[in-house]
């Protein structure tokens, strides 16, 4: 029986972040894929190398090439131009439609029958193009957005309280980053609700920062984006599809009339297990959530006929 393969497309530091990861894991043989003569093939070997120290197989591949990939069972799309200070997600959007278009094409060729998790910005209109690219059902091509946006609201909840983050549970939805939704009513700390610990000043500022985490790390680092924190929300997503964990995350999916969203990619409560998008959680939202939603996917939909998909 042929191991599972994931093939990760872009082998800078969030695809290398995620290969470790897969790598670490044991259970799949992965390929990296990258434009650059011999990155992938550096990284790789790199991590092949480690294995006999962490205790993994190396069953790292790195090329520049799609042969490698062929009959992957999970495509993971990094590619695209790097973000600079003072770009947003936006500003991302012609420069990587190309790119994502050219590479999910030919990943689609190579491995007919896998499931994408698409993390190149804005990753919402992104995941889009990747359905209309491949005319894969909706339920195989997920975008990773709210997961990496809920881990910065916990991680910031927690230290505002000065708990761990792991007794903090919230999500939010809609759109990656400037977008996307807070859902305060469905936060809590060990099952205390968070207004009934924070002002709402406080959590005003804590979803403000949240909204900017991308950029906030961009300014800082200067040279690159976040890429461990994204690297981890994609492990996640990875072990529910490969492991069928039916866990549920906020992702980026094809709404086909839920929330009275209709043909958008919207980040949204969802279940993964092996099919994929197993089914949506439908989260009860007062007028003005069901209203921020609208307009995050009114922002995707714009993207979307920006680039002409």
């Amino acid at each position: 029986m042929a191991r599972t393969k994931v093939t990760i497309a872009g082998a800078g530091q969030t695809g290398g972040s995620i290969a470790r990861r897969v790598a670490e894991r044991g259970y799949a043989d992965v390929v990296m894929i990258d434009v650059v003569e011999g990155f992938a093939a550096g990284k790789a070997l790199d991590l092949n190398q480690t294995g006999p120290l962490m205790g993994y197989p190396p069953n790292l591949i790195g090329s520049t090439g799609y042969d490698e990939s062929e009959n992957s069972d999970i495509c993971v799309i990094t590619s695209g131009f790097p973000r600079q200070p003072g770009m947003s997600r936006d500003d991302l959007l012609l420069k990587n439609k190309e790119i994502v278009e050219d590479v999910a094409g030919r990943l689609a060729e190579k491995s007919p029958d896998c499931k994408f998790i698409v993390l190149t910005n804005p990753v919402d209109a992104m995941a889009q193009l990747v359905h209309s690219v491949t005319s894969f059902s909706k339920e195989r091509v997920i975008g990773q957005g709210g997961i990496l946006d809920s881990a910065r609201y916990r991680t910031f909840i927690a230290w505002e309280l000065g708990v761990s983050p792991e007794d903090v549970s919230g999500f939010v939805l809609g759109g990656h980053g400037d977008a996307m939704v807070p859902v305060p009513r469905y936060t809590s700390v060990a099952g205390v609700p968070v207004g009934e610990m924070l002002s709402q000043d406080s959590l005003d500022a804590i979803i403000q920062r949240t909204r900017d985490g991308g950029a906030e790390i961009v300014k800082l680092l200067q040279r690159g984006s976040a890429y461990e924190a994204p690297g981890e929300a994609v492990m996640l997503m990875i072990d529910s599809i490969i492991l069928d964990q039916k866990r549920l995350f906020p992702c980026s999916v094809l709404l086909e009339g839920e929330y009275g969203i209709n043909g958008t990619f919207v980040g949204v409560l969802v279940k993964l297990g092996a099919q994929g998008y197993e089914g949506m959680i439908d989260v009860s939202l007062t007028e003005e959530e069901l209203a921020a939603l609208h307009k995050s996917a009114d922002g995707v939909r714009e993207l979307v006929e920006i680039m002409g998909v």
